[in-house]
């Protein structure tokens, strides 16, 4: 399972909100730098700067790969973040799509979308068009699509894709646990791969998905706000008579908001959730720290539930990009530059894509027979004649009397001559062996004709039985 490499950092952007009718706007600035990185200047106004984390410093700059202002649209966030990401998933890497920021920032609605017009379509539904559109130009490979949606609150798991669920709560949904097999990779127990044919099958399941997102959102509380969704797009491939398959999965994931607990004043069940999504964002942050660290060895990914899953996405094999969403209202300056600061941090982590690359082994049992028979009928073609494993009865028959005569044959420049056939030179290799075996070992001279066939038959039988115990089952291609 392995090929080509690409090595590079996590990419990120920025994408700042619009602001409402009634916010007052924070000040802030974006420069573009020479190295086509932008940057962003988020100016504290004096009258915050006095209770401000630090009130000699009145402006923070921060740079990223690009930064959208507030009159973004969504198809150009597409176009510059998740179309790249989708491509190298088409061409068998695994990519990362996941928004950083506080609730009401705006990360749903880049990644899921708005639903009052078509163009508020977010990075999930415009990904999936992009994929089916270039699936349907390629006939050269088979592709199959399947897709999954996790939601994790308060630590659990739930499958948003199940559809025998009548849920009226989030906890009716189906419990999603995490195994790992010896090799240290992630599996997801109970959390269904739905396959979808083409863009309107994925576009339902994502439907069907955000419905029963909604299931625990009351009008106080977003349910979005308050757990972390990670919609996946699993891509498999094969050239057709190939026996080399090619996976990947793009996840495309909705981080819960990370503002701190003391800002929402809350109590009882929300103050749970709350504790829960800082404690999982916090572990999120100690693996980023981790893996920004050169000297770490011990990247604590089992922490969180979020950080196993994507334990892949982070400092592993995946193409990582991640977008900080900002909402630059004077009352959420503090919570931007903490998103700001994150996101730089992420910038430090090193990622290697791998081309995810396997053979299947019942293809490549069909090819190698077809590949026997083919070779077994060229030798037919050339000799004249058909050939089977073993030698006939007849055969041998022949073969000893020939043998036998070239050995009794006084004359040393007489030759043995079977023709260019393996079974039969193999044979006569034996034979001969055997034969000199008796004539060294026995003080009454060579024994009978009989015996040495006999000999010769056991070993022949003995070296065949060696070969197949040497040579094992089959079990298909060990995973190294």
């Amino acid at each position: 399972m392995s090929g080509e490499m690409v090595k590079q950092t996590i990419q990120i952007y920025a994408r700042v909100k619009p602001l409402a009718r009634r916010q007052q706007a924070g000040i802030y600035s974006v420069g573009e730098d020479e190295k086509s990185a932008s940057s962003l200047e988020i100016i504290v106004p004096r009258d915050l700067a006095d209770g401000f984390v630090n009130n000699k410093r009145e402006s923070y700059k921060f740079k990223f790969q690009k930064i959208f202002d507030q009159e973004t649209k969504q198809d150009a966030v597409f176009e510059s973040i998740a179309k790249p990401v989708a491509e190298c998933a088409l061409a068998g890497y695994n990519g990362t799509i996941f928004a950083y920021g506080q609730t009401g920032s705006g990360k749903t609605f880049t990644i899921t979308g708005g639903a009052e017009r078509y163009s508020d379509r977010g990075i999930i539904p415009r990904t999936l068009s992009y994929i089916f559109q270039q699936l349907e130009k390629d006939s050269s490979k088979v592709y199959t699509t399947h897709v999954s949606y996790l939601e994790i609150y308060n630590e659990c798991g739930y499958d948003l894709l199940n559809p025998r669920h009548e849920a009226s709560r989030l906890e009716d949904l189906p419990k999603v646990t995490i195994m790992e097999d010896p090799d240290q990779n992630i599996h997801l127990k109970n959390l269904s791969l739905q396959q979808a044919t083409n863009e309107e099958e994925a576009l339902n399941l994502l439907f069907l998905g955000d419905t029963n997102r909604m299931i625990a959102e009351t009008p106080m509380n977003q349910a979005s706000t308050r757990s972390h969704c990670i919609f996946t797009i699993h891509i498999s491939s094969k050239e057709p008579g190939s026996a080399t398959i090619r996976r990947s999965k793009l996840h495309l994931v909705d981080l819960a908001g990370s503002e701190r607990v003391a800002k929402t004043g809350v109590g009882g069940q929300l103050l749970t959730e709350a504790k829960y999504i800082n404690l999982s964002l916090h572990y999120l942050e100690q693996v980023i720290i981790a893996l920004a660290e050169k000297h770490r060895s011990h990247i604590p990914y089992r922490n969180s539930m979020m950080t196993s899953v994507l334990r892949d996405s982070l400092g592993g094999n995946c193409m990582t990009t991640m977008i900080a969403t900002l909402s630059l209202d004077k009352r959420n300056i503090d919570e931007s530059i903490s998103t700001c600061r994150f996101a730089q941090r992420v910038a430090l982590i090193k990622n290697e894509a791998v081309l995810n690359e396997e053979i299947d082994p019942r293809l490549m049992i069909i090819q190698l027979k077809k590949v026997i028979q083919e070779l077994k009928d060229e030798l037919a073609m050339v000799t004249g004649e058909q050939r089977t494993e073993e030698l006939t009865q007849e055969e041998l028959l022949q073969l000893n009397e020939i043998i036998k005569t070239f050995l009794e044959d006084p004359d040393p420049e007489s030759t043995l001559d079977v023709g260019a056939d393996m079974r039969k030179i193999k044979h006569c290799f034996n034979y001969i062996k055997v034969y000199s075996v008796h004539v060294q070992g026995s003080a009454e001279g060579p024994k009978n004709e009989q015996e040495i066939l006999e000999d010769t038959g056991e070993r022949e039988l003995k070296s065949n039985h060696e070969a197949v115990e040497k040579k094992g089952v089959y079990t298909g291609p060990q995973q190294v």
